[in-house]
């Protein structure tokens, strides 16, 4: 009558060890599904830019940058960070930038300007900033492609 109502002699202690390797699954699977799902995830206007050697820009990292880009057939857009905008004309433009610098003044503006847009519309669009009370403005470009 050893084990009748009474507790077996070889009670198993809890395992105070944590089963770490489901936790390595679901981290495995969510870094491939955010490796899949990050290059969809950048938004902005299809714009070629034109290409050049030159230095990068420094600039703060506490500063956030507006970009304005112009496309190929002469629209404008306003990007704030991961916010962009729908196609608006030079007037609207001005007016959307200046409420942004009356509210963050220390903001820099970059300008994307298609190679394919005139020259002359760039030239518009950078006056139109600077009346709309930028100080510094700057253009991005890309690097020069080898070919070969």
């Amino acid at each position: 009558m050893k084990g009748m109502g009474m507790m077996p002699e070889n009670r198993r202690k809890p395992m105070s060890e944590i089963n770490v390797v489901p936790y390595i699954d679901v981290m495995l699977v969510l870094l491939i599904i955010f490796m899949v799902t990050a290059p969809m995830l950048t938004q902005g206007v299809k714009v070629d830019l034109p290409q050049t050697t030159s230095d990068p820009i420094q600039s703060d990292k506490d500063v956030e940058s507006i970009i304005v880009s112009v496309d190929a057939n002469g629209a404008y857009y306003v990007e704030i960070g991961e916010e962009g905008s729908d196609p608006m004309t030079l007037s609207d433009l001005r007016a959307q930038v200046s409420k942004i610098l009356s509210q963050r003044a220390s903001s820099e503006i970059l300008v994307r300007g298609d190679e394919n847009v005139t020259y002359g519309t760039v030239v518009r669009l950078m006056a139109e900033l600077q009346g709309a009370g930028a100080s510094s403005i700057g253009l991005i470009t890309e690097s020069p492609r080898d070919d070969n």
